[in-house]
């Protein structure tokens, strides 16, 4: 990996490794709009502050957008969740693993 692709990653890791970061646009992964309120609700456990923080970040890093209709990814956004999806199926294998994990004697 040369230097500017680790740059690259590094940048993106440091934009989703902020708190409620990944979860935010992950509520909006069905590209469907969300107000702000729906947003919050969906993320859950997050103040208005953070949300905003979160948005504001995101939208700034172009992944995120506002419409009419309220918040929304980006084109960069859903590619960004497209490469993500593999994730729910990891963490369904990974959770029924790390309950085997528990049920051990």
């Amino acid at each position: 990996m040369s230097s500017k692709d680790s740059a690259a990653i590094g940048q993106l890791l440091e934009l989703l490794e902020a708190r409620y970061a990944i979860r935010v646009l992950w509520a909006l992964r069905d590209g469907h709009a969300q107000t702000f309120r729906l947003l919050q609700d969906s993320v859950g456990s997050i103040t208005p502050n953070t949300l905003n923080t979160r948005i504001k970040e995101l939208r700034e890093a172009g992944l995120m957008t506002h419409d009419g209709d309220g918040y929304a990814v980006t084109a960069s956004g859903a590619d960004l969740l497209k490469r993500l999806g593999d994730l729910q199926a990891f963490a369904t294998k990974w959770t029924a693993s790390q309950a085997k994990k528990t049920k051990q004697p």
